[in-house]
């Protein structure tokens, strides 16, 4: 499934990922579960092997290349059925806006940890009642001499609980307007004042959820991340390349799931013939298959924006990715159950599990209604609706 537009590095690259992977497997990933933990064995390996840095710059301990290379790690992790969700997190959005936004002095203390997995950060900007709409966020910063204090509330925050700091999104008043801007602070866990909550969810994943409580959690002034002013330019920076990394979570597990239906359909013989000699069975996972690498190249398309510098057409290419992404994944996994039939739903062929995981493709980071909405008004030039 190697695409010809991939360079020789990033084919290497795809490979040598795809090898570690397959390491480890979808058994590994359901036996953390199981256990209640994180992947930490593959996440240091991951780390020690320079594949979680590979987007920061070289001169920070990263591999000097971009969100294209990060997410073929994601893809391939995810094709073997090991995912690391904190990818999307850690490197992907917190690495790269501390990487183009940070001082030197931030760069220095959290990229190299994060290109070699010793340090991980989480990010939080969705709120309770501002999950799409960032322009909502309610959470407030504000001076108190030359520090910060922040308060608010965050839902669905990822990994807080293994994380050494949170990349939070609150917002500061303009001194000349009086309106809120969007800042980002670099916020410890241990700080006095937050407060984290787990969020029982019925998602079958390593990685936990957390309602976070900001109450006047005092920083100090060098925890605000890039120029105060700097506002959506900022935290766009981040949610790009949030949008691309969770379009090779989804692609990836579209294709482990596409993996273990087609071994199943070649193998599986009813009447003398395996099922997967009947059209009923072939062309819906080869509708499968195509759509996945559609929206792969529409990945691909997005990744070699970002990293060339174009930011407004990272942004359309990230959004319409996303939804591809999340709507083959949904596709193929269902359709890989179905090729199961009863043996799609059992424990020991670990498909069943994956109908959840595949909706956050869907509803993650932003909802495909939102996608559809900022492409009809942004790239179609119709009414805003919203």
């Amino acid at each position: 499934m190697t695409p010809v537009i991939e360079s020789e590095e990033q084919k290497d690259l795809r490979a040598a990922v795809a090898a570690l992977g397959k390491r480890y497997g979808r058994d590994y990933i359901a036996r953390t579960v199981a256990e209640g933990r994180h992947p930490a064995e593959l996440w240091a390996e991951a780390g020690k092997l320079g594949y979680l840095g590979v987007n920061l710059p070289e001169e920070y301990g990263g591999g000097g290349g971009g969100v294209t290379e990060l997410s073929i790690v994601l893809e391939e992790l995810g094709a073997a059925g090991s995912p690391l969700l904190m990818l999307v997190v850690s490197p992907a959005i917190c690495g790269t806006v501390i990487a183009r936004f940070g001082t030197e002095e931030q760069k220095r203390t959290w990229l190299p940890g994060i290109a070699d997995g010793t340090r991980t950060m989480a990010f939080g900007i969705t709120e309770p009642d501002a999950g799409s709409n960032s322009h909502r966020i309610t959470t407030t910063a504000r001076r108190d001499g030359d520090d910060w204090l922040l308060t608010g509330r965050k839902v669905f925050i990822s990994g807080v609980d293994i994380a050494d700091a949170v990349l939070i999104v609150g917002r500061t008043e303009d001194a000349r307007t009086g309106r809120l801007k969007p800042c980002l602070f670099i916020v410890p866990p241990d700080a006095e004042g937050f407060q984290r909550n787990p969020i029982d969810m019925e998602l079958n994943a390593a990685e936990k959820q957390f309602e976070l409580v900001l109450d006047d959690v005092r920083l100090p002034a060098d925890a605000l991340v890039g120029d105060e002013d700097a506002g959506l330019l900022q935290l766009f920076a981040g949610l790009n390349p949030e949008r691309i990394m969770t379009a090779a979570f989804a692609i990836g597990m579209g294709r482990y799931a596409l993996g273990r239906a087609l071994d199943y359909a070649r193998e599986r013989t009813v009447w003398k013939t395996p099922i997967g000699a009947h059209q009923a069975i072939a062309h819906p996972l080869a509708r499968a298959h195509i759509d996945l690498e559609l929206a792969r190249l529409m990945m691909q398309k997005a990744a070699h924006l970002y990293d060339a510098g174009d930011d407004v057409g990272a942004g359309e290419a990230a959004n319409m990715a996303k939804y591809a992404a999340g709507e083959a994944c949904v596709n193929a996994v269902d359709q890989a159950v179905h090729t199961l039939g009863g043996n799609g739903l059992t424990r020991e062929y670990g498909l069943a599990s994956l109908i959840t995981a595949a909706r956050v493709a869907r509803i993650a980071p932003v909802s495909r209604e939102m996608i559809l909405n900022y492409v009809s008004h942004q790239s179609l030039g119709l009414p805003k609706s919203y």
